[in-house]
């Protein structure tokens, strides 16, 4: 018997196959303690750093926002660039300036470079800023190239606020966002903040605990694809919606929220959201 208060429902579902690179749109999935199956289990080293190679230092890697990644009917990853054709490693390393490797297991202690959000939205992307040296997946299983959790979620609710504070009276779009759920509520503004600490009920069998709001970097900002730059979707979150993560952080830009997996369930949008 389903619990707790329904607050919404799944309205759409992504994965992101490689860390930074363009993810796709699914009909189901299935979710593990590891996340959604197949989300961020491949990531592009930077061979000359040992770092993983992330657009949140977008002077050096906003390019990987031009490719996409999807897996196969076969259990592949398919990497393509903008084309619509196959990319390999030696194509990603021409295009990007630096010799990478594709990986699937993530190096002890791997790291991504951060740049400040607030000096990429006063200098431009091109501009040498500072950048802090984050560790990945301090939240998740071991294995795969999680920022922090394994599960990624925003509300509609939240996507309206930040386009509306921009002046525009619609949502930004979600992908700008890298989230695996994507929630319809009926609330208004960042209704995660409230969630922190307690659990989701998605679906029949799937069970979230709410660990934190989701500190947005410089990431939101880039061109995804089709989709042009937008300063918009960092901006708003940092004039209007600014939190303290974790404990020890500094008060963040945040826009949705990070989830630890309590209990595994195949989900589907459309499945019934439920607070407890």
């Amino acid at each position: 018997m389903l619990t707790g208060e329904l607050i919404g429902r799944v309205e759409r579902l992504r994965r992101y196959p490689v860390k930074s690179l363009l993810g796709e749109e699914l009909s189901a999935a299935e979710v593990t303690g590891r996340g959604v199956a197949g989300d961020r289990e491949r990531a592009l080293l930077d061979l000359a750093t040992g770092r993983v190679a992330s657009a949140k230092h977008p002077r050096l890697w906003a390019g990987l926002l031009r490719y996409s990644a999807a897996v196969t009917a076969d259990g592949r990853v398919m990497i393509t660039g903008p084309d619509g054709r196959a990319a390999a490693e030696a194509e990603l390393s021409e295009a990007l300036g630096r010799k990478l490797a594709l990986i699937a297991e993530r190096p002890p202690g791997a790291t991504v470079e951060r740049a400040v959000p607030e000096e990429v939205l006063a200098r431009g992307i091109e501009a040498e800023v500072a950048v802090t040296v984050n560790e990945l997946g301090r939240a998740a299983p071991e294995g795969g190239f999680f920022d922090f959790a394994p599960v990624h979620l925003i509300t509609d609710a939240t996507l309206r606020a930040v386009g509306a504070g921009a002046g525009t009276g619609v949502g930004i779009e979600a992908e700008r966002y890298r989230p695996n759920l994507v929630l319809r509520t009926e609330g208004e503004g960042f209704v995660e903040n409230a969630w922190v600490g307690r659990e989701l009920a998605v679906g029949e069998t799937l069970r979230l605990r709410i660990v934190a709001p989701t500190p947005r970097c410089a990431v939101p900002t880039l061109g995804h694809g089709p989709l042009p730059r937008r300063a918009e979707a960092l901006r708003v979150p940092a004039e209007r919606n600014r939190l303290v993560p974790l404990e020890g952080m500094p008060a963040l830009p945040c826009a949705g929220a990070y989830a630890q997996v309590l209990a595994p369930g195949r989900v589907e949008p459309g499945a019934e959201v439920r607070l407890n």
